[in-house]
């Protein structure tokens, strides 16, 4: 069926949103996020090749952070791409807006996905400023999630007019995968804000034990105040291997029960659609406990981590797909 010109833009923004997050993972990977120390230019410039040009400058007004032309070329390419997926997001709300009189189209969403880029925006100057602070960086990261997921689930159509007693209790228990999956990614993000992904170098051991040394209370402490540069992470060892474990531990539960509405899925589903979202869920927890693993014992390179981040947001899309697929006609605006 074609889409209108409203999904096709949502569609698109899916995508953009999608490479959004991973080069949000591939900035934050490589120790590029404070690649440009202010916001939103790059040392005063709008261009990494004008910061090159008036490097004595800049490194005059940020002494403490001398340029790195290639770590503030990856942050400006992330920034780059944030924006244009704001400018998307404002022509799908005008569009939107345009359309107001159809009943069949979304209004509240498309609303609250420009609040929410702005927002997002917001985070990103605060992930600067504030010396990419773990809580903030978290949050940008699920910020961006939820961006776009939103973008997802109003790009795909549903057709359903009634839901089949065979699929029932199915929705609830996809919704309660989607919330298991947006903890662990949390988690997941909370260890690399707080650089703990080589704390437990070994699998599936950690520091050649099943239960190493590990401080808890100060590995989740929230907030720590301001004026703490966060680069490299501020945390003592065992706090660290704390973080790690517990995203371990999460990542066992995640897979369990993701992989546990895969089943159903793709058993009760009633339509070609939910099983083949179940069938994609399926794969990509498989997919994803290879990749974790392996990146641990290859010491964490950055193409895998990478990968390890963009699987998760593909995750979320096949989850979300799910949900989609499953709402019937009373609760799709």
């Amino acid at each position: 069926m074609k889409l209108t010109l409203f999904r096709r833009l949502c569609l698109v923004a899916t995508l953009v949103a999608l490479c959004v997050i991973v080069l949000g993972a591939w900035v934050r990977l490589s120790h590029a996020g404070l690649g440009c120390p202010d916001w939103p230019g790059c040392y005063g410039h709008l261009t990494v090749g004008e910061a090159v040009e008036n490097a004595d400058r800049a490194n005059a007004a940020f002494p403490e952070r001398p340029l790195e032309a290639d770590k503030a070329l990856k942050e400006m390419i992330h920034r780059y791409f944030a924006s244009g997926l704001g400018l998307l997001i404002l022509a799908i709300a005008a569009v939107a807006w345009v359309n107001r009189r159809d009943p069949a189209q979304p209004m509240r969403l498309p609303g609250f996905l420009v609040a929410l880029v702005v927002f997002q925006g917001l985070l990103g100057m605060w992930t600067v400023t504030l010396l990419v602070k773990p809580l903030i960086v978290t949050a940008h990261l699920v910020g961006g999630l939820t961006t776009m997921a939103l973008c997802w689930w109003l790009a795909l159509r549903v057709n359903r007019t009634t839901r089949p007693p065979g699929e029932r209790g199915l929705r609830r228990l996809a919704v309660v995968g989607l919330v298991v999956l947006a903890l662990q990614i949390m988690l997941g993000g909370w260890v690399s804000t707080n650089y703990s992904a080589l704390a437990c170098p070994d699998f599936p051991t950690c520091q050649k034990s099943f239960w190493p040394e590990m401080d808890f209370k100060a590995a989740f402490v929230l907030w720590r105040g301001l004026g703490i540069d966060y680069e490299g992470g501020v945390l003592d060892h065992p706090a660290r291997v704390a973080i790690h474990f517990v995203h371990r531990l999460g990542a066992v539960v995640t897979a369990l029960v993701l992989g546990f509405v895969a089943w159903r899925a793709i058993r009760s589903g009633q339509s070609r659609a939910v099983r083949m979202a179940g069938a994609v869920l399926a794969a990509l927890v498989a997919v994803q406990w290879t990749v974790g693993p392996v990146m641990v014992m290859k010491a964490l390179p950055l193409e895998l981590a990478t990968a390890h981040n963009g699987v998760a947001a593909l995750l979320v899309l096949a989850v979300v797909a799910l949900l989609r697929f499953l709402w019937t006609p009373k609760t799709l605006r």
